[in-house]
């Protein structure tokens, strides 16, 4: 097994692994999210049964204005997160030094997934090719078009 098999095995397994997905959530509640500069946000959504706030830290895909941010859902449209969005798109989030900025979350088309992911492809070629390996190892399938929100800050 070689070094880059281990760390995908172990980014797979992080991913599955609760504490470890949620860990990040705690430094922005801590007010200390800006340490991860733009490339990830939490973002605080409902839940769509329950209507409890929930949060989750996701990495921003594309930044094409001030006001506006594209994340993915790795775990495609099966993701809590994502179906909560769905339900309920009102969401808030913490970035950089914003934190609990009103937004509102639009699910991109499969074509403007496509072409943000390419534009990721081509902006991170290293990150992608680790991220795409461990999805795949997390989710047991090889990835396609992943879907991507849109979020739109309010006021």
């Amino acid at each position: 097994m070689s070094f880059a098999d281990t760390v995908t095995g172990l980014g797979a397994r992080a991913l599955r692994t609760r504490g470890l997905v949620r860990a990040p959530i705690l430094i922005y509640r801590a007010g200390l999210g800006f340490l991860f500069g733009g490339r990830l946000l939490m973002m605080q959504h409902r839940g769509r049964t329950s209507g409890a706030a929930r949060y989750v830290v996701l990495e921003v895909v594309d930044h094409p204005a001030a006001d506006e941010y594209v994340i993915v859902s790795g775990f495609g449209t099966r993701a809590q997160w994502y179906r909560n969005i769905e339900a309920e798109p009102a969401v808030r989030i913490w970035v950089g030094l914003r934190r609990g900025v009103p937004a509102g979350a639009t699910a991109m088309s499969e074509t403007e997934s496509a072409a943000a992911l390419d534009h990721y492809i081509q902006e991170h070629p290293k990150a992608w090719e680790n991220l795409r390996a461990v999805i795949e190892r997390a989710t047991g399938a090889p990835v396609g078009t992943l879907p991507m929100v849109r979020l739109r800050l309010r006021g």
